[in-house]
């Protein structure tokens, strides 16, 4: 009893009392903008019409009906709703606070395992993600071997029904580890480390067997009409990832998982995404041979190894663009902390100054993010048919000072407030009284 109090006490602190956007009634018109459309050219002082959720109209002096509500952004930017395509957010609020993480299930093989059920819409962390422009995220489930099924999200929503855009997005598999240690004082043998990774993978490849079984036996019985048998929820939840190739999202980051996880994909000829990839700038040809996409993990952050330049991952983004990688980026949830989602836009903006293009950047956290998920049809890209996913900035997109002011999920508006903003405006206000404001 004490335990389920202290739950209830946790979810209140730590949610936020923000009201979901209603269902759009009329239509509205964006007149004069900088339309970033990213499938296309930046267009400027164009009109953008939306109507039910959906673009409508992307042209010059669109002409208004009577029941359109018109807006002037003239000097403002129209930018898709970042996507970022590896995160926690609603499985998480602090890292170090046990009863506030539901990512992670006991034991190794958890493929029936749905993140968006356990996604929380009250959450603390997702005010402060969407007012930086981040309306879509992937979360995804974290421990074991394979860790479940992740879900495409909206950050709108009064229960986890509403937020759902799609489910599932893919299987998650945690690669096992390759960075043998070969020290003398290491606590295993290389020989004891290899047979250990060996039998990992021994496993997997086991679990894929059974599966196959699995879904041959229920086959036939369904052929015979004979009673079907007893469904294991563990086998029949990974069908349609091993025997109907849906995505499965591959974590790995050294060099020998990379090659590892393309050689066993392709021996089963699975639909894998890379996620982590820090080693991928090594081996890209090897990407794009076989077509393999990737969810890039953390721009910002600092070599693996002592000899490689300090700048290296900043130039991971480019190196895989001239080699022609299919990527994302997205931030690393492996933090204590996962609420540094809201950093998304920074990590392009590193990107871009280590020489990957600024259209690319911002496509690498709105349509290629969607592509790779398997939602470009409906998000990603300002064009008509589309959902209304998209935030009016005051500045151009990956800018420090770029500004959401307004934002719209699937033509909703939502609130772009936060406690960071609401303690700002709080002390900003104590210190005009005390007439420091300007000093």
């Amino acid at each position: 009893m004490r335990h389920i109090l202290s739950l209830l006490f946790i979810s209140f602190i730590f949610a936020n009392d923000q009201i979901p956007g209603t269902d759009q009634k009329r239509p509205i018109l964006l007149k004069g903008g900088t339309l970033h459309t990213v499938s296309g050219d930046i267009l400027e002082g164009y009109d953008l019409l939306f109507a039910n959720g959906k673009i409508i109209t992307i042209d010059e002096q669109i002409q208004p009906s009577p029941e359109t509500d018109v807006y002037d952004i003239y000097g403002m930017h129209v930018v898709p709703g970042y996507i970022a395509g590896y995160t926690r957010i609603g499985l998480t609020e602090i890292g170090l606070v046990k009863q506030t993480n539901d990512h992670s299930e006991i034991g190794e093989i958890n493929p029936n395992v749905r993140a968006n059920v356990s996604y929380n819409p009250d959450s603390d962390l997702i005010p402060v993600t969407r007012s930086n422009g981040i309306l879509i995220v992937n979360s995804a489930p974290a421990s074991g071997r394979i860790s479940g099924q992740s879900s495409v999200m909206m950050l709108d929503g009064w229960t986890w029904e509403d937020a759902t855009l799609k489910h599932p997005s893919a299987l998650n598999l945690n690669w096992p580890n390759m960075r043998f240690n070969f020290r003398k004082d290491a606590k295993k043998k290389e020989k004891d480390q290899r047979d250990e990774y060996n039998k990992a993978v021994r496993e997997i490849d086991r679990l894929v067997r059974d599966v196959q079984a699995y879904h041959q036996r229920r086959t036939v019985r369904e052929r015979k009409a004979e009673q079907k048998q007893q469904s294991d929820l563990r086998l029949e939840s990974m069908i349609p990832f091993i025997i109907h190739k849906e995505p499965i999202h591959v974590r790995a980051n050294d060099i020998r998982q990379i090659e590892a996880v393309v050689k066993w994909a392709n021996k089963h000829d699975f639909n894998i995404v890379i996620v982590g990839a820090r080693d991928a700038w090594r081996n890209p040809e090897l990407l794009v041979k076989h077509n393999i996409p990737v969810i890039l993990l953390s721009v910002q952050t600092t070599p693996w190894r002592r000899y490689e330049p300090i700048h290296t991952p900043y130039k991971v983004p480019a190196m895989l663009h001239e080699a022609g990688v299919r990527f994302c980026i997205s931030t690393d949830p492996g933090y204590p902390f996962d609420g540094h989602v809201r950093t998304l836009p920074n990590e392009a903006m590193r990107a871009a100054a280590w020489g990957l293009p600024k259209s690319e950047a911002i496509r690498a956290i709105t349509l290629s993010a969607a592509e790779i998920l398997g939602i470009d049809e409906r998000v990603g890209s300002l064009e008509p048919g589309k959902d209304a996913t998209f935030f009016i900035a005051d500045a151009h997109p990956l800018i420090q000072t770029t500004n959401p002011m307004k934002a719209y999920i699937q033509g909703r508006e939502v609130d772009l407030t936060d406690r960071q903003k609401n303690l700002w405006e709080k002390y900003k206000e104590k210190y005009r009284r005390l007439g420091r404001l300007n000093q």
